[in-house]
């Protein structure tokens, strides 16, 4: 029976059926679910499970035997699709948690609050994630809703600094309240505004997945989305140093009285100052294990080495005292969306920044849906792949205002999983559906929750600094991807001088505007220029942006002339130089210097023959 690549119907999947193939009625569906549930090769099936834990040692004979690889809707067994699944989930886990925990903390939010957000960061995160792999068709349109591949969705790092910048701004106003002593008071109000105002913004997003990939390609390419990713990365890898040294709270200025002498408080289990040896020792034990896992881990080890990390940091902090589980006691049983809710508002000077964030995010989605298509085995072209790139930027934009509804912070497509995906040689949409249904799970016992934020901040530093250095190197990547010509060079240096300058001295904005009037819409639109000038992401994003459409196009014809000429010019003074040498060593008149003279002629007439 002949067999042939079939593309299907532009909202299914690629995949290869054979000539005669036809769909399956549902008695056939049902018939299949039941062997798959009943059988030994529906269960388990033929794979080699070994293969996932292999250790690469070095004294260990490497297998050159491969792991089959199973398409987007090829048969496996449930086993594997489980198991891949919660790889998968597991992978997702540092990254989804990590924002929740840093947020809370820069809204003073108490344990149980934060336990929620953790909680409702992972239930949000399989959901959403769904609806990227499900892929759904608009009716009566051309549109559609989601990737249908393995593209999974979390809470986005991109939001962390302008949340640390824009608290540090709302209490200094007065928005968020202080108690009597100046001691910062939870700010739901504050958290309210970040998530009403994400979800109005995210509206550009969806507008904009509507136009064709090339042209926001051409609006928004890598010169502008490349620093912008780095910028990010830089100013994340600052907080999570700070929690690696101990905690970014009051702690952190190594007060000589009050409750705050030690971190993470005086009343902690195992208190010490900010910056002790003990709390660089436990960021370390998580940094090093995560070297160890890349080097010397199987496969499915590699793509959980951050969460390994985390695990044997933890085993070393509980030994050691540093654990307090009276938050895991206390914490319910079970939690779910809406059980805690915030007063939704808009805050003005967090509209532009967030604007550039969703900008970043559906540039992001763009190259990571490529990747994920790459990765499966699928086209990277034509009219397949533009709609899962629409399907995917629209979905990206619908996640991050389902988000805000939903109490929890906009979300991104995740990168990571197309590692896994690579290492596994798994695209199957069931190992996808498999990883929602586990974060869905982790997300509703708060018991979980609870457990995860009552790791000491050095634990979660020595991870969290890792993976924000991991958002800078992503920046790095993008920008490698730009060619070097004058014009690039100089939309990098303006655009990263000011985003620098905002990471290095984040206050040196702050004493531009001097108005104290009553006018809060005045107030607040300095405040907007204000944040903007002093994250150091956002202003890069907009200069670049602004340069980059108003720069003209150099001519490269002229570029590769100008290259010619500067190599021309070379060969000319080091033929200039070493005819000068041959004059100074026949001045010697030694038969050693003859010698040297005729070779160095030698190498001239070869370089003048060539």
């Amino acid at each position: 029976m002949a067999v042939t690549i079939d593309s299907g119907p532009q909202d299914g999947p690629d995949r290869i059926v054979s000539e005669n193939s036809r769909e399956r009625t549902m008695g056939e569906r049902l018939r299949g679910t039941v062997r798959a549930f009943t059988t030994k090769e529906g269960l388990v099936g033929n794979y080699d499970y070994a293969f996932l834990f292999k250790p690469n040692l070095p004294f260990m004979k490497k297998s050159k035997k491969r792991a089959p690889f199973f398409g987007l809707q090829d048969r496996m067994p449930v086993l594997l699709g489980l198991l891949l699944g919660f790889q998968h989930a597991l992978s997702m886990l540092a990254g989804i948690i990590t924002p929740p925990i840093l947020i809370a903390g820069s809204a003073y939010f108490d344990a149980e609050t934060t336990q929620y957000l953790v909680s409702t960061s992972l239930i949000v995160s399989g959901i959403l994630s769904a609806v990227q792999i499900t892929r759904f068709k608009i009716m009566k349109t051309p549109y559609y809703i989601g990737t249908g591949l393995i593209s999974v969705v979390g809470t986005s790092f991109a939001i962390i600094p302008l949340a640390s910048k824009g608290f540090s701004q709302m209490y200094a106003n007065g928005m968020c309240k202080t108690a009597d002593d100046g001691t910062p008071l939870p700010c739901p109000e504050g958290y309210g505004a970040l998530l009403g105002t994400a979800s109005l913004c995210a509206l550009l997003e969806i507008g904009l997945s509507f136009m064709t990939p090339k042209l926001l390609k051409k609006l928004f390419p890598p010169i502008v989305t490349g620093p912008t990713v780095m910028l990010i990365g830089v100013s994340l890898i600052l907080t999570g140093l700070e929690g690696w040294a101990g905690g970014s709270g009051t702690c952190m200025s190594r007060p000589t009285t009050g409750d705050y002498m030690f971190c993470p408080s005086n009343a902690a289990p195992h208190p010490l100052p900010w910056g002790s040896a003990e709390f660089i020792g436990l960021g370390f034990s998580v940094f090093i294990t995560i070297i160890i896992c890349e080097r010397f881990g199987s496969p499915i080890m590699k793509s959980l080495a951050v969460v390994l990390g985390l695990l044997v940091g933890c085993i070393i902090a509980a030994a050691c005292g540093y654990f307090d589980s009276s938050g895991i006691t206390a914490a319910p049983v079970a939690s779910f969306i809406w059980v805690k809710t915030f007063p939704l508002s808009v805050y003005g000077p967090f509209i532009l920044p967030l604007l550039a964030i969703y900008l970043i995010l559906m540039m992001e989605a763009i190259g990571d849906i490529t990747a994920t298509c790459d990765v499966s085995r699928l086209q990277v072209d034509g009219i397949l792949f533009d709609s899962r790139i629409q399907g995917g930027v629209l979905a990206d934009g619908l996640n991050g205002m389902l988000a805000g509804l939903c109490t929890i912070t906009p979300m991104s497509t995740f990168a990571q999983n197309n590692g896994v995906i690579a290492l596994t040689r798994c695209a199957n949409r069931k190992a996808g559906f498999a990883a929602c249904f586990f974060l869905v799970v982790m997300g509703v016992f708060a018991k979980f929750a609870a457990a995860i934020t009552s790791i000491p901040d050095a634990v979660l530093g020595g991870m969290t600094t890792f993976l924000f250095a991991s958002v800078a190197v992503s920046g790095l990547r993008i920008i490698s991807t730009v060619p070097f010509t004058r014009r690039t060079r100089f939309i990098l240096t303006a655009s990263l001088a000011l985003g620098y300058g905002a990471t290095l001295v984040p206050t040196w904005f702050s004493y531009v505007f001097t108005y104290t009037g009553d006018n809060r819409a005045k107030a607040g639109f300095f405040d907007a220029i204000v944040l903007v000038m002093e994250t150091g992401f956002a202003v890069t994003a907009f200069v670049a942006v602004a340069l980059n459409l108003g720069l003209p196009e150099e001519d490269e014809d002229e570029e590769v002339e100008s290259l010619a000429g500067d190599l021309g010019e070379r060969e000319a003074e080091e033929r200039a130089l070493e005819g000068r040498e041959m004059g100074t060593v026949g001045e010697h008149g030694s038969g050693s210097g003859s010698f040297e003279m005729g070779k160095a002629g030698e190498v001239g007439l070869g370089r003048e023959g060539k």
